[in-house]
């Protein structure tokens, strides 16, 4: 059998479509019969809150799976998709960035929680919150592989080279086998000349990382997570819905055909201000 990828979904820009992405890829591999876990590591709990789960009744989820040792085994909800399990969260998890600090090996708590259940699984992915703080290292030095979601808006290269060079440092000192999955283009309009001008200045950038599946917008992929579906339960014709069902199997074809991509040096990105 072969092993289990763990994969973070990750930009430190919000409103990029990384928590629509996490689900909906989850969602996607599931119904393509691949085993998943989706790990909500992001306060706000959307990705929770986006199968249906209460974030309010939430007695124990992932906060206390950092902070108290409580196993994940002992969290995990199973969605209405046969193969998909929910790791979820609320927003008690802000507390674990506070908590945590002192600890020693804090980057490795949830490397540490997943360990006993990751076999059970085909793809671990884990949804970040939209920081590069101490949730998103302990994402980072859990993964095998990090997923970058990019919006086709103006400002889309901006801030880029400080994750990747928090991607260099995490590399070089807690985890040695990270490397760049790939760059998803989120938010493409076919319509706005500008989706095709910010494609071309990303392709430019990154050539080979950038998935070839571009993700629309799309008005049911922003209206399922309010019924508490992704959007292959909420509408299956979708243009979104195809679109994300569309990056699972390149993933898969990317998976079996190569490994992964090494991230770049911080010092080959475009700068802070880079924009199209």
């Amino acid at each position: 059998m072969a092993p289990t990828t763990i994969m973070a979904v990750a930009n430190q820009k919000g409103g990029v479509g990384k928590t629509t992405t996490a689900v909906n890829l989850a969602a996607s591999l599931a119904a393509l019969e691949k085993r998943v876990l989706l790990v909500d590591l992001d306060p706000q709990g959307n990705a929770t809150s986006a199968f249906g789960f209460d974030k309010a009744e939430l007695v124990r989820h992932i906060y206390h799976c950092l902070v108290a040792d409580v196993p994940v085994a002992s969290i995990l909800r199973q969605t209405e998709l046969h193969g998909l399990d929910v790791a979820p969260a609320n927003p008690d998890l802000a507390g674990a960035e506070v908590e945590l600090v002192t600890e020693l090996g804090r980057e490795g708590r949830l490397g540490e929680a997943l360990a006993p259940v990751v076999d059970r699984y085909d793809y671990v992915i884990i949804d970040c919150p939209p920081s590069l703080g101490l949730l998103t290292l302990n994402a980072l030095a859990a993964a095998d592989r990090v997923l970058i979601p990019l919006q086709c808006e103006y400002y889309a290269l901006e801030g880029i080279s400080h994750l990747l060079s928090t991607l260099d440092l995490i590399t070089a000192r807690l985890n040695r086998r990270l490397t760049i999955d790939g760059i998803v283009l989120t938010m493409f309009d076919r319509r706005n000349k500008l989706s095709f001008q910010v494609e071309a200045e990303v392709n430019a950038y990154f050539a080979a990382q950038v998935y070839q599946t571009k993700i629309p917008r799309n008005v049911r992929l922003s209206e399922s997570p309010s019924f508490g579906k992704p959007a292959l339960l909420y509408d299956i014709t979708a243009p979104g819905t195809k679109a994300y069902l569309d990056l699972a199997s390149e993933m898969l074809s990317r998976h079996t055909a190569k490994p992964a991509i090494a991230p770049p040096s911080s010092s080959a990105t475009p700068p802070r201000e880079a924009t199209v």
